[in-house]
């Protein structure tokens, strides 16, 4: 009898666990499907967010009239370039074949004023740009970090020779290097 009764206790604790094993699969799936939901959610409100559907600006009754009306908008800023003359130069080297540049630069000022003020500088100006190019080699023009540099070293040495009067940017029309 102690063995029957035994059997019976292992029966029932089998079957206890049988009936745990099931609702855990069942909290598992439940957890899974609120995970899902959840993840759609966010997901919708997302593409919601970005498709504009939350704007924060409220809209007035008049919205058709108005929406037909752009803000104005600054005038742009006057800009006026000047072409300095080409400039041709030989590079530092140190094998025995001679390297040349080419450049063609344009300046950009920000009015007529300082065209004209810029004007009685232009020996100053091609100095400072000829002995600089000279000291370059074909290895400091590689690459777009190169042509950068260049450009601002160009910028910096243009804003002292004509100092008080300012240079906006150096743009590069043409630059060869054979």
């Amino acid at each position: 009898m102690a063995e029957e009764a035994e059997e019976a206790e292992g029966a029932a604790a089998e079957g206890e666990g049988e009936e745990e094993g099931s609702s855990g699969g069942g909290k598992k799936k439940l957890i899974i499907i609120v995970a899902a939901v959840l993840l759609l959610v966010i997901i919708g409100g997302a593409a919601a967010f970005f498709l504009g559907v939350f704007d924060s600006e409220p809209e007035s009754a008049g919205g058709d009239a108005e929406a037909g009306q752009v803000e104005a908008l600054p005038p742009p800023k006057e800009v006026v370039f000047y072409d300095l003359p080409e400039l041709t130069v030989n590079l530092s080297s140190a094998n025995q074949r001679a390297q040349y540049l080419k450049l063609s630069v344009a300046l950009e000022l920000p009015d007529e004023d300082t065209k004209a003020a810029i004007e009685p500088f232009m020996p100053r100006i091609l100095d400072a740009f000829q002995v600089y190019l000279r000291e370059l080699r074909s290895t400091d023009l590689e690459g777009s970090a190169g042509l950068f540099r260049l450009k601002e070293e160009l910028l910096r040495r243009i804003n002292t020779a004509i100092y008080p009067s300012k240079v906006d940017g150096v743009l590069f029309k043409q630059i060869l290097l054979q």
